[in-house]
């Protein structure tokens, strides 16, 4: 499964995965520093944060794709092109 998306939509999804990247790390050293819980769960819920934010901005822009293009998507019906795209979104969930 190939993704295909805008090089503007591309950037802003790798920046916020880059963004999270650093995140993790920062919860790697804040853990590795003892620092305190509440710093910690901040900093990995604004990790989590921008890896859901990429994810949506994949599935938002690479959605006709994903749903016309690949996979024989054109073949199905509107209750299996529904229960594809809920699945799709409820993987980030």
């Amino acid at each position: 499964m190939e993704l295909q998306m805008a090089a503007d939509e591309l950037k802003s999804v790798i920046n916020r995965l880059k963004r999270a990247q650093g995140q993790i790390a920062g919860v790697i050293n804040m853990i590795e520093q003892g620092r305190s819980c509440e710093e910690v769960v901040t900093q990995l819920a604004a990790a989590s944060r921008a890896l859901d934010r990429a994810g949506f901005a994949i599935i938002a822009t690479g959605l006709q794709h994903c749903m016309t293009d690949e996979g024989g998507a054109q073949d199905l019906d509107r209750d299996q092109m529904r229960a594809r795209l809920e699945k799709l979104f409820l993987s980030l969930a």
